[in-house]
Parts: structure tokens; sequence; C-alpha cells
């Protein structure tokens, strides 16, 4: 009989198959926990050095609050805190607030009405102007649009 002649397993080299590494930019703002009945946003406090007061002071008034930096410190800014948020986490201008879940969906639905009740106003502005002659609009046409 012929002998087959084999290699061992050990001495046998498999090819790693590598993921092909893609670059991106670095994100501005870094990943953190987000605790459960909170909704977290960054907003600004300051524009070009200067700081925008305004800004900061309405966001207050719709029921966001800067979030402590003792309640994320897996956030690390690289900068000592200085100023009027030097206990809270601010970067590059923007200062972390939470709010409660349900005050932002309360808002959003405040938001979503405003926006319906301005649509509906603009479309019968609109269809008002309309002539029969010449429709802007024709129910169930599939010609709309077209010569």
């Amino acid at each position: 009989m012929d002998k087959v002649k084999r290699t061992d397993r050990e001495v046998e080299v498999r090819e790693d198959p590598k993921k092909e590494r893609v670059w991106k930019p670095a994100a501005l703002l870094p990943e953190f926990t987000q605790k459960p009945g909170w909704v977290y946003r960054w907003v600004r406090v300051s524009l070009l050095n200067e700081p925008d007061n305004m800004n900061v002071s309405s966001k207050m008034r719709e029921g966001w609050e800067p979030v402590l930096h003792s309640e994320h410190p897996e956030l690390i800014t690289g900068n000592k805190p200085q100023g009027q948020y030097k206990n809270n986490i601010e970067i590059g201008g923007l200062l972390l607030c939470k709010a409660p879940k349900e005050l932002m969906e309360q808002r959003q639905a405040y938001i979503d009405n405003k926006t319906k009740s301005q649509t509906e106003a603009v479309d019968a502005a609109y269809l008002n102007q309309n002539d029969p002659r010449m429709p802007k609009f024709a129910e169930g046409s599939e010609k709309f649009g077209r010569g």
C-alpha cells in the first residue's frame, strides 16, 4: 500500500480572515449609559466662547436639568471643569441635560398637535384659492401634475 503523506494539524496554518477596518471620524460627543425614565439632550451653553444664556434659560424652563458628573462617571471629558457648570458634564460648549420621559412625551405631543393644526391651516388656505376651471387638486385624479 502507498502511504499518503499528511501534515500534522499543529503544523498547518490557517489563514485568519481579518475584517477590513474602515476609518470614520471620531464622534464629537461620547456615548454614555442612559438611565430608564429619562431623556437626554446636549444643550448649547456657549458659542465661540461666548455664553448663550438665552438658550440655556429657555431649555431649563422647558424642564431640562443639567446632569451631575457623579451620575455618569464613565464620561471622561478630558478638561478640568470650571465656572458655572463645574459639577456637570460639559464638552465643547454643550452641557449634558436630562428631563423626565413623561414630560418630554407631553412636549412632543404638544409640538405634533401644533404642527398638525398649522399644516391643516396651510392646506385650507391653499385649497381656498381653488378654481373649478383649473383645479389645484382633484380627488382620485391620476393626471394630477401632468399636462
